[in-house]
């Protein structure tokens, strides 16, 4: 596929003069400030500089926000998922899903498509390549010139005080502090905990080999090796299309279910009003779409499945959950099922992860002070599930709630646009697919907060606003003719 450099140059200065035509009002409308100590305060903080953590950057920037900062844990280029741990040849949303560009149509992913490989290589694919999705993610970034700090973790977030909250992280082994109004957590799909590895597999094999399908994973020691994959959402099948990829002997997966769901309710849910007004549905509503998601679930990707399903060496085990397991002398690993027993050499858990604010250092301090849905929503019997109300009850721009004596002047000013916001804003919320309604959503939360904090100097700057629209000499001359 042929590339047009040139292309997305052209492509690059139409972008810049799309956003000066559309730039009204341009000017920064947030008073500066510093913190008691004199160190200067971010108005917001995008904890996050993946694809989320942009989008809402640049809507910020959009909104006349412009005292901004993303800080990413990763090296420049390497945020999100799509070049560390995602292994699908492709994204799996539609190509015509839309959201990032903001409704600039020339930073939509089509355009940099078009423009750097044309419009046939364009209308051949139904789905946008996973590493071209990260290639357009870091054009993104350069044509913008959004304000990202990568090789920057962050350690904790504290206690707002005097309208500023103290963030630690850590920059190449170095301690920093930011001190910012608002905080954005695009921290994605385990922002709300961690990847996990079930207890009952990490307390008997060992780390060597077992691994996580959302990490890192040597499958290289997997060439000529028995290898046992559990689930069945796409990542499994992803990975075990990289393992037969990579020489494995046989790749064997297993799930819980009798049969494979066919049925993906994520399609169903991609209509105007169910991405906008989710957060507005009752409490009810919204709980039961959720359950129906957790019951239902959805079928793994079309890519990954038919990829892992080309070898002959693999092999799909409905209705067999992992029982029991024993490491042998050999290092092998016997598996029990209800079907029988299976011995591997290595595992892939493609089981998720789980929900636990304390696993995030972020967080850490506000774990039992962030309001969850079991204490505001109480669910029939036949609607319980044992997790959703773990979930945090969120505000209806994405910030958090606090637990009666919790810290809510804090909480209120950090805003979980990451994956623990699907039970109160739904399912495809910080998606790249929900981008479209939610980001507008948090945007108008954070300038709303933000204006409402400014609003006792509103009047006085008013009165006080003294330009003239007139040059009077010349005014006074023009009239006298």
């Amino acid at each position: 596929m042929s590339e047009n450099t040139e292309g997305l140059s052209a492509l690059a200065a139409r972008v810049r003069t799309e956003l000066d035509m559309l730039a009204y009002p341009a000017a920064p409308w947030v008073k500066p400030r510093d913190h008691v100590n004199g160190d200067p305060v971010l108005d917001v903080l995008i904890v996050g500089g993946g694809q989320s953590g942009l989008t809402v950057a640049n809507g910020l920037m959009r909104e006349g926000v412009t005292n901004i900062l993303c800080l990413d844990r990763n090296p420049a280029g390497y945020e999100g998922p799509w070049e560390t741990f995602a292994r699908m040849g492709t994204l799996r949303t539609p190509k015509f899903l839309v959201g990032t560009e903001l409704g600039f149509p020339s930073l939509s992913i089509q355009s940099y498509y078009v423009a750097r490989w044309g419009q046939e290589a364009w209308d051949a694919i139904d789905r946008v390549p996973r590493t071209h999705w990260m290639e357009y993610l870091r054009w993104y970034r350069a044509v913008l010139g959004l304000p990202v700090q990568n090789d920057t973790t962050v350690l904790s977030i504290g206690r707002a005080q005097d309208g500023a909250i103290a963030v630690e992280a850590e920059v190449k082994g170095r301690p920093e502090r930011f001190y910012a109004r608002r905080i954005v957590l695009a921290t994605g799909y385990d922002g709300c905990g961690e990847w996990r590895i079930p207890a009952e597999i990490s307390s008997v094999v060992a780390p060597e080999r077992v691994f996580h399908s959302n990490g890192p994973v040597d499958f290289a020691r997997m060439r000529g090796k028995r290898v046992g994959v559990l689930g069945h959402g796409a990542s499994s099948f992803d990975n075990a299309a990289r393992a037969l990829s990579e020489g494995a002997q046989s790749v064997d997966l297993c799930f819980r279910r009798a049969r494979l769901p066919l049925v993906n309710p994520h399609r169903w849910i991609e209509f105007v009003g169910f991405l906008k007004h989710f957060p507005d549905l009752s409490d009810r509503t919204r709980w039961q779409v959720n359950v129906h998601f957790k019951r239902m679930d959805q079928p793994p990707a079309r890519w990954g499945f038919a990829a892992a399903h080309s070898y002959d060496r693999f092999t799909m085990h409905p209705g067999s959950p992992w029982l029991k397991l024993e490491q042998k002398m050999d290092g092998s690993i016997e598996v029990e099922t209800p079907k029988g027993r299976m011995t591997f050499d290595y595992l892939i858990c493609a089981t998720g992860s789980a929900l636990d604010f304390g696993l995030r250092p972020e967080l850490a301090l506000f774990r039992d002070e962030i309001l969850p849905w079991r204490d505001v929503f109480t669910p029939q019997p036949e609607e319980a599930h044992p997790t959703l109300g773990f979930f945090p009850y969120l505000g209806s721009y994405y910030e958090f709630k606090s637990r009666a004596g919790g810290d809510e002047e804090t909480l209120r000013r950090i805003f979980a646009f990451n994956f623990s916001a699907i039970v109160s804003m739904g399912p495809h919320s910080t998606s790249v697919s929900g981008h479209k309604y939610s980001v507008p959503r948090v945007l108008r939360g954070l300038t709303r907060s933000i204006m409402l904090e400014q609003e006792p100097a509103l009047v006085p700057d008013l009165t006080a606003y003294d330009e003239s629209d007139l040059d009077m000499p010349q005014a006074l001359a023009t009239a006298a003719e």
